[in-house]
């Protein structure tokens, strides 16, 4: 089980942002076809990073005995695919709780 146990944490920390998002309607919740693109988008330019820092000989894989070992591409593994998307999904949320944080600070300000 130990060599599942890092992508298990990765989907468990997705499951809580989901519901984060769900309740408190952050991102997916308010515009899911624009959050599609963002997560999209952040995916595709982390992974194009990853990839151009890996065949620079800058990133590489380290052995853990955490990880399944599944590789996506050389020194690429599977848990790095989950980990870019908790990453961007989680910046969308910040972005939108902090957003709506402030503009109810400034209207408390206004009053």
């Amino acid at each position: 089980m130990t060599s599942w146990a890092y992508l298990l944490a990765l989907l468990l920390s997705l499951a809580g942002m989901v519901i984060l998002d769900r309740r408190y309607k952050l991102f997916f919740w308010q515009h899911w076809r624009r959050a599609v693109v963002v997560l999209v988008v952040g995916l595709a330019f982390f992974i194009g990073w990853d990839l151009a820092g890996i065949n620079s000989g800058v990133f590489f894989r380290g052995a853990s005995p955490f990880v399944t070992g599944i590789q996506l591409a050389p020194e690429l593994p599977l848990e790095e695919v989950f980990f870019l998307a908790l990453l961007c999904y989680l910046t969308m949320n910040l972005f939108e709780f902090v957003g709506r944080a402030l503009t109810a600070l400034k209207l408390r300000g206004e009053r």
